[in-house]
């Protein structure tokens, strides 16, 4: 994909994410580094686990990148301190 697929994925998957989560969230640029790191991860598992790769800006690269930003923000969860998305 290229770097602006990457940018739109992961502004729509972040601000998914943070929806699904909940909390203040992290702004436009926090959505999309989340939702890039997400998609990044998310493609990660997919392609080694289910066999489906992230091909650019469809439904399911969107939901690829969603688990991925979901699952990297559970894991943000887990570091001890104040977190930015606690309501």
């Amino acid at each position: 994909m290229c770097l602006l697929s990457w940018i739109v994925v992961g502004l729509l998957a972040g601000w998914l994410a943070g929806k699904l989560v909940g909390g203040r969230g992290f702004g436009c640029l926090g959505d999309i580094i989340v939702g890039v790191i997400g998609a990044l991860l998310g493609g990660w598992l997919s392609s080694r686990f289910l066999n489906i790769d992230v091909t650019g800006i469809n439904l399911v690269s969107i939901a690829i990148a969603v688990v991925g930003a979901v699952l990297f923000l559970g894991i943000l969860r887990l570091i001890p301190g104040r977190q930015p998305f606690e309501r």
